[in-house]
């Protein structure tokens, strides 16, 4: 018996406990809601991570490629650039799809009144939103888990490390390197906790806003599937189209690997065979070699428009509405901080958690999200998969170089 409890998967135990915290909550509401603190202490374990981990991801994001991106130079810029365009159209959809249906609608989160300021409220202009950016000290900066100004002071240190020779850039990129792989494991522990504070979330949630929270979540899957459609029909058939890439050929080469993405939820899994599909299907090794391992960096589409969706779902459940430019510059946030992480377990749960904590959004949201986040999980990895070897096809094509095209 104690061997078959160790060997259920942290998602059963995650989905067993938001079970489990939904019918406490349904049956002891007064009850439930003296149950936070275990939530409370998961959270704060959460925005612990934030800061050394965006920090570490995106300078050894931006040095490490450096030298690579100067050597393959015109191919680079291309890649970058397509890149830059495809997830910005997956955030536009994920941010139509979730204003248009607000699947957030009816939940009452609690806005803790501890939480870090909203950054762009009604009032800010557009001068002290940018002002803002600019952080004054670093670690003041990451002191108040202030993500935008950590992402700038990241992206220039790892842009000044490009420019720096020999044993300083190789010590600054180790200890950048390092402490990437030190917050992987540390992510790794704090996710043994997930379930207790998952199901405390749930708990009392539920206890506090009723059943009716179900079937929000079902809506925000229903939405969000539904937004992974159309960004298929509506972005990435027109690139082949555009760039006259064989359809049925490309489908059938992407079939396998994106079937171990979605059923393992590890574009890691699949990275082998979908190397091997893409150039069985004509795209050069050396293209496929650097465009799919940088799109995992710089490409992930499904899980950019997961996070439009989940944002602005927990500003809705939280009944903070947000203007046009505050979702714009949310988005911005969520697009620079995306970068680089995708190697992290639960990646999209700490950029997610970094972004709310910069717009003074409550994390208790995240809790509640991820009890379903593997089911999300499934086709935004799958998506991600599909949009990178979709790239390096498209990058072959325009160099002239796909065989057999």
């Amino acid at each position: 018996m104690w061997q078959k409890i160790k060997n259920i998967s942290l998602t059963k135990w995650i989905i067993i406990s938001m079970v489990v915290g939904a019918a406490l909550g349904a049956l002891f509401p007064e009850l439930s809601q003296n149950i936070r603190i275990i939530s409370n202490v998961f959270l704060r374990m959460i925005k612990s991570i934030i800061v050394p981990l965006l920090f570490g991801t995106l300078v050894v994001g931006i040095a490490g490629h450096g030298d690579d991106l100067k050597r393959i130079g015109k191919l680079a810029f291309k890649t970058l650039i397509y890149f830059e365009v495809v997830t910005s159209l997956a955030l536009i959809i994920g941010l139509i799809a979730v204003n248009i249906f607000k699947p957030g609608e009816g939940i009452s989160l609690h806005v803790q009144t501890q939480a870090a300021a909203p950054v762009s409220t009604e009032s800010m202009s557009a001068q002290g939103m940018i002002e803002h950016i600019v952080p004054k000290s670093f670690f003041e900066s990451a002191a108040n888990n202030d993500i935008l100004q950590v992402v700038f002071f990241a992206i220039l240190f790892g842009i000044a490390l490009t420019q720096v020779k020999g044993k300083p850039k190789e010590t600054m990129l180790n200890f950048a390197e390092g402490l990437s792989e030190v917050m992987f494991k540390f992510t790794n522990i704090v996710m043994k906790f997930a379930p207790f504070g998952i199901g405390a979330a749930m708990c009392y949630t539920i206890g506090h806003s009723g059943l009716s929270v179900l079937l929000n979540l079902g809506k925000l899957i229903l939405v969000f599937y539904g937004a992974l459609v159309v960004f298929v029909l509506i972005v990435f058939l027109p690139v082949m189209f555009i760039a006259k890439i064989n359809i049925k050929k490309f489908l059938a080469a992407v079939k396998e690997p994106a079937l171990i993405a979605f059923t393992t939820t590890s574009s890691d899994a699949a990275l082998p065979d979908a190397f091997k599909k893409m150039i069985a299907f004509g795209v050069p090794k050396r293209i496929v070699s650097f465009v799919i391992p940088t799109g995992y960096s710089f490409n992930l589409d499904g899980s950019t428009l997961y996070l439009a969706v989940a944002s602005i779902f927990i500003a809705q459940a939280a009944g903070i509405q947000l203007s046009l430019s505050q979702q714009i510059l949310m988005m911005l946030t969520l697009m620079v901080t995306s970068k680089g992480v995708a190697a992290v377990p639960r990646a999209a749960l700490i950029v997610l958690s970094g972004t709310l904590v910069s717009f003074g959004l409550p994390l208790e949201g995240v809790a509640v999200i991820l009890g379903i986040d593997e089911i999300m999980d499934m086709a935004r990895t799958t998506i991600n998969l599909v949009g990178n070897c979709l790239a390096s096809a498209v990058m072959a094509k325009w160099e002239g170089e796909l065989e057999g095209s």
